[in-house]
């Protein structure tokens, strides 16, 4: 009997009876789920079997091993049928009734093959259906060893670290900026910075951190690109974003290999990462390993800026700035920016989170730099925990300064208000405050809650894009004990 086993399709695949699949063959063993039949042919490695009704039709563009098969009925022209005599009446009428059996038990098989076919495409609304041997989904079998339609996603597989590094060194970029400075008597002495960076397009564009690039910025320095062939170029400096450190840079190079950018999605603290990159500015291409070892770190790089970023045990060092955190798989995770150095402190390093990366990087090679940045239009420093106990305050960030007609002067908020909460997250200092607010973009409106005269107040504002230029502010004096450097909301 013809069995749904013997149905061949372009992306059918079955499994054999180890579990792998085989494309072009039926299952081991060639028995129909739950019937236990088989037919002639049956073996490891069977061809399918047909019934005398049923005559395989081929498609002549299907691949070699990857026939397709459809039901069909014998061609031809139809048969008369034959006078019987009265001596062949009992024959002729039981040769009738197995005619109807045979009939039915065809119907019953095609209206099977219908119903299943149904299923398969999701024509009777069946959710989650899966094709067995489609990329990134296998079939999970039940308690009773029966298939089901249950979709689980393939993992990608884990790279060795040889093969991440040799990858690696395609991707990674040397990154030098040289230039005069002036020393404390006036004399004019070179100076140079170096650090790292990461192709992330076949035309030459470099995501690299703004501190290494800052100089040639600010002071007009040299910008010289060194691949790991030993070829340089000059680059020229694409755009910048200070608040997150991230730079892009350009040269003029082409069938250059770019790294694979992965997401922070999902990330835990113990996964495997590698970081590479130039430390010291000497050891080029070095490649370190370490896991995750914190997420969600605020580092303040300035006065004025601090950072999230998610803290790796991997070796970094000057002239690692810039360059790529790969993980397991070899994607990029993160980007190195700063290292905890203190005598006697090993195995601090930083980086900043891919995902709060790509869209800046996306904009400043589109724009040259990144619009749609929030701005409130104050300025504040943190009320700590001693300052809000020996004051009767509130810990948050305590507004020193309100720009006036800004998102903060039309939202109602006024100078001497702590602001103790933001979109529903609690705000705890002046770093708090910028990194929930950097999750917005300018038009957003959120509610904020402010501490004032023994109570709290909520407020609702829209955030201003950042650039506009206030006519004036109000400012006041806070605290003396809660003094902390002031930064721009």
């Amino acid at each position: 009997m013809y069995t749904e086993d013997d149905k061949y399709t372009e992306d059918d695949k079955r499994t054999n009876g180890n579990g792998e699949t085989e494309s072009g063959q039926a299952d081991a063993g060639g028995t129909e789920a739950g019937s236990g039949q088989q037919g002639p042919d049956s073996g490891s490695a069977r061809t399918p079997y047909y019934e005398a009704w049923q005559q395989p039709v081929y498609r002549s563009d299907a691949a070699a091993g990857r026939a397709i098969y459809s039901p069909g009925i014998n061609g031809g022209a139809a048969t008369p049928p034959v006078k019987t005599s009265k001596k062949k009446r009992v024959s002729g009428f039981l040769r009738a009734v197995c005619l109807v059996l045979v009939c039915a038990l065809a119907g019953g098989g095609s209206a099977y093959g219908v119903i299943r076919y149904s299923i398969d495409t999701g024509k009777l609304g069946a959710v989650n259906q899966v094709v067995l041997g489609a990329a990134g989904s296998t079939a999970q079998p039940t308690a009773s060893g029966d298939q089901t339609n249950q979709s689980t996603a393939t993992p990608v597989a884990a790279m060795s670290s040889s093969a991440i590094y040799d990858m690696a060194v395609k991707q990674v970029v040397g990154v030098n900026s040289q230039g005069m400075t002036t020393n404390i008597f006036g004399q004019s002495t070179p100076s140079a910075v170096s650090g790292s960076g990461f192709i992330v397009s076949a035309d030459g564009y470099i995501v690299t951190n703004y501190h290494v690039i800052q100089y040639a910025a600010d002071r007009n320095f040299s910008l010289t690109v060194m691949l790991h062939d030993g070829s340089s170029y000059e680059a020229k400096i694409i755009g910048y974003e200070k608040d997150n450190d991230v730079a892009v840079i350009k040269i003029d190079a082409t069938g250059l290999t770019p790294v694979k950018l992965g997401t922070n999605e999902g990330m835990r603290v113990g996964d495997t990462v590698y970081a590479v990159g130039n430390p010291l500015g000497e050891l080029d291409y070095s490649m370190t390993s370490g896991i995750v070892s914190a997420l969600d770190r605020v580092i303040r790089v300035d006065e004025s800026t601090s950072i999230n970023m998610f803290q790796i045990d991997a070796a970094v060092n000057t002239g690692n700035s810039g360059g790529p955190v790969y993980n397991a798989n070899g994607e990029v995770i993160g980007i190195v920016s700063a290292k905890y150095a203190s005598t006697g402190v090993e195995g601090l390093g930083f980086a900043i989170p891919i995902d709060d990366a790509v869209d800046i990087i996306t904009q400043l090679i589109t724009t040259g730099y990144v619009s749609g940045k929030p701005s409130m239009g104050i300025t504040v420093r943190t009320v700590t925990s001693v300052a809000a106990e020996n004051y009767n305050l509130h810990v948050g960030a305590y507004v020193d300064s309100v720009q006036y007609g800004s998102a903060a002067d039309k939202a109602g908020i006024k100078v001497g208000d702590i602001i103790i909460s933001m979109a529903g997250e609690e705000v705890t200092s002046s770093d708090t405050l910028k990194m929930i607010k950097r999750r917005f973009k300018a038009g957003d409106t959120v509610e904020i809650v402010v501490f004032r005269a023994g109570e709290e107040i909520t407020l609702s504002i829209t955030f201003d894009e950042e650039g506009v230029t206030r006519t004036s502010a109000v400012t006041a004096t806070a605290p003396e004990p809660s003094v902390q450097p002031q930064t721009t909301a």
